[in-house]
């Protein structure tokens, strides 16, 4: 009987971790698509470990010329790697005090969705995920929290229950607050590369951040998904890339 009580006891612990780590943030862990991209969990990367110093772009950057330039290198399709530059050199002229960099949106963006690329996903002309990325619904079935629905499934598709959008994997209710139109068209859409990177990088530096602090960073990665696991994974990601240029 004891040792069934310290059983219980501790699956209940797990579950509520469960349930916090799935209600904060922009994206929900299992609401997520997983990872495709192979990286795993660094050893090294405890919470608050910096990323290594990174030379910001500067704001006259030819993000198209560069991203072509080191695609091949960070391994990372060229399109969506010129949306992560651009975002970076426009939310470092709305927030220079976060110093956010690239290489954090490509470990988001390679952790959420391995680049707008989740299940055989492309972006057509326009930046734009095709097919849609959406994850699974928040009804509260396999682990996931029961989030309902915020926008009448105007995102999602689903009028009954939230489910987590786009390359970036936005809530709608979190996409309400932090969409960006990042490609200037006027609207804001999570399923199009430029508007989810620019809105990721908002909210990463949403709070007077300063992202090249450990602490910094790792409360806006934290803020965006309350897993530490996936914050690590994200950190493994973002480490790689800044090694790779």
């Amino acid at each position: 009987m004891r040792n069934q009580t310290l059983l219980l006891c501790i699956s209940g612990i797990v579950l509520l971790m469960v349930v916090a780590a799935m209600t904060t943030g922009g994206s929900p862990r299992r609401s997520s698509p997983p990872p495709t991209s192979g990286l795993g969990i660094s050893g090294e990367a405890g919470r608050g470990t910096p990323l290594p110093s990174i030379a910001p772009l500067p704001a006259g950057t030819d993000v198209v010329a560069w991203a072509g330039q080191n695609s091949g290198r960070a391994d990372i399709p060229e399109r969506t790697l010129q949306a992560y530059a651009a975002a970076e050199i426009d939310q470092r002229t709305r927030t220079p005090e976060c110093g956010l960099s690239w290489v954090t949106l490509a470990g988001i963006g390679s952790v959420e969705s391995n680049h707008a690329t989740y299940r055989g996903a492309d972006l057509d002309h326009g930046g734009r995920v095709d097919p849609p990325i959406i994850g699974v619904a928040l009804d509260g079935d396999g682990g996931t929290a029961a989030v309902p629905d915020s926008d009448g499934g105007r995102l999602d598709g689903d009028p009954g229950q939230d489910r987590a959008v786009g390359p970036m994997q936005f809530l709608p209710s979190t996409w309400a607050t932090y969409g960006a139109d990042g490609n200037g068209d006027g609207v804001r859409d999570p399923q199009q590369i430029d508007d989810a990177a620019l809105a990721a990088a908002g909210y990463l530096c949403a709070g007077g951040r300063d992202s090249t602090s450990g602490s910094g960073w790792w409360s806006g990665v934290l803020a965006y998904n309350a897993s530490s696991d996936y914050a690590r994974e994200v950190w493994t990601a973002a480490d790689r890339y800044a090694a790779a240029l």
